[in-house]
């Protein structure tokens, strides 16, 4: 079985492969078919993109393709920037521009909960579906702290620390994220189909 990891953002492609133990050379993933063009995330929920991202990758390459799609839902804001997280400032817009707008919308919030959510997407060659979903509750800080990670990882507190996703250690993140935890019930739920890359 071939596996393409469905992502052109090379820092969820790092983090997929290091929780999954998937090296480049057993894996390959959107940076290796620059023929296809990136898929439109137009669909209204997070497991409309991932499953759309998989199907189209899966179609296009003739593998089995994993995706996903990640939002982070600020209950001040009504769930926003939800399903627009990586354009929330602007369809070209940076990790820094998202953060900025993120803090300039929470100005005067004192509900500052929110929840990471990612889903996780995985389609065969006959076009089936699986999904999954990883969360991690938290709270919006009222500046930027720390430089690792990426996206609004400078402003997301999860529960239980004191200190921002981008202030920890890229494993320890891996470990607890949104992310992370969908990628370990797919660990979980799908280790045999990994298991025959």
């Amino acid at each position: 079985m071939q596996l393409v990891l469905a992502t052109r953002n090379a820092n969820k492609l790092e983090e997929i492969r290091d929780v999954l133990g998937f090296d480049s050379h057993t894996v390959k993933s959107s940076f290796d078919y620059p023929q296809i063009p990136d898929v439109v995330e137009d669909k209204d929920t997070l497991e409309g993109n991932a499953i759309k991202k998989a199907t189209t990758i899966a179609t296009a390459t003739g593998c089995w393709a994993l995706a996903d799609d990640s939002g982070l839902e600020v209950d001040a804001l009504e769930g926003a920037p939800g399903v627009y997280s990586a354009r929330y400032a602007g369809e070209h817009c940076s990790y820094v521009d998202n953060c900025s707008k993120l803090l300039f919308e929470m100005k005067g919030k004192s509900n500052r909960r929110a929840r990471f959510r990612t889903v996780l997407a995985l389609v065969n060659l006959v076009g089936e579906v699986r999904t999954l979903e990883g969360s991690m509750e938290g709270t919006i800080l009222t500046e930027m702290r720390g430089e690792g990670g990426f996206g609004y990882d400078p402003v997301f507190m999860p529960d239980g620390y004191d200190y921002s996703y981008a202030e920890f250690d890229p494993a320890e993140k891996n470990r607890i994220s949104h992310r992370g935890r969908a990628l370990q019930v797919a660990i979980e739920q799908w280790g045999a189909l990994f298991a025959q890359i």
